[in-house]
């Protein structure tokens, strides 16, 4: 598989990493549904032997249940991939997850994470989400996560899902090394002027959501939609899971199951193949629950694509 530099980090990552928020399974009020902890160590151990060197994770996935399971999945291992995580949301004792950013919160936060991930080190952390209310403990948030890489718990810091004016902020503090936005044929809007701004300060990106939650997969159909409880986090945060994008975006995943088809790849695996052929874009996150899934995502073919590809694909 590919690699390419994370921007400043002077990490190399294969362009695909394994995302681990299925892997939380249904311990959060709103979730994707449960998982199997076996199937997932399973599916992590495949998509290491296809050559994804990089693992996605947060403290909010399962209410810290995936960091276990990524703990298990590399025990032992003598050279096990690089493993990224994210800081910011909390959770109380009934499972009601919230935001704080506070510094001391922030400290408890990391070296929680640590004691599930069975490390002394975390590879890149980012704050996971900045609500409005939570904007103005960005600048106490962002220096506190500078001080802990300088202590040495941290090796690299990002963030996710902030806005250009935000990472002005924090970068004034401390360079900001990393940024993780969604990213889609469904999704488009870091184009604009979030992705520029990024090349232009040597910012990594590193997207969540290439295949759109399944919906880019050729698998999830309205009836199928129809049928996911109403707790699913595609049908309580993604638009384009409900009308009026809904029938636009199962068009747009027909249209993209055509063209898969005619150039040997999965359906999913040409939506992740374009995503990674964006400039700017130096790798993306991909949840998988099973072994399987890798393989019909990662394991069919190489995800390159001709300039005439990307084209075709960019009129979408």
């Amino acid at each position: 598989m590919e690699r390419r530099a994370l921007g400043q980090t002077g990490l190399e990552l294969s362009t695909v990493g394994f995302g681990t928020w299925a892997t939380g399974g249904d311990y959060n009020a709103i979730s994707l549904g449960s998982a199997d902890d076996e199937e997932s160590i399973a599916a992590i151990h495949a998509a290491l032997e296809i050559g994804v060197s990089w693992i996605d994770t947060a403290a909010a996935y399962g209410l810290g249940h995936a960091e276990r399971v990524v703990a298990r999945a590399l025990k032992g291992m003598r050279e096990p991939p690089l493993v990224f995580t994210k800081c910011g949301f909390v959770w109380d004792d009934a499972g009601a997850v919230s935001v704080d950013l506070s510094p001391a919160s922030i400290r408890e936060q990391i070296d929680a994470s640590l004691g599930r991930l069975e490390t002394n080190t975390i590879d890149l952390c980012q704050i996971h989400w900045l609500n409005p209310e939570n904007d103005p403990e960005l600048e106490d948030c962002w220096s506190t996560l500078g001080e802990l890489k300088q202590a040495g718990k941290l090796r690299h810091i990002g963030v996710s899902n902030l806005t250009v004016a935000q990472m002005r902020r924090a970068s004034a503090i401390h360079p900001v090394e990393t940024l993780q936005p969604p990213y889609s044929l469904l999704e488009r809007g870091i184009e604009a002027e979030i992705l520029p701004y990024c090349v232009e300060q040597d910012i990594g990106v590193i997207v969540y959501s290439p295949m759109q939650s399944g919906l880019l997969t050729g698998r999830m159909t309205r009836e199928r939609i129809a049928a996911l409880p109403d707790t699913d986090a595609r049908l309580v945060d993604d638009p384009n899971f409900s009308e009026p994008r809904l029938t636009e975006s199962l068009a747009l995943a027909k249209r993209l199951s055509v063209l898969a088809e005619e150039w040997g790849f999965s359906p999913g695996g040409l939506a992740v193949a374009w995503t990674v052929a964006q400039p700017g874009i130096d790798g993306a996150i991909v949840g998988f629950r099973r072994p399987a899934q890798v393989q019909d995502v990662l394991g069919r073919r190489p995800l390159e694509l001709s300039p005439e590809q990307v084209a075709a694909l960019d009129k979408f």
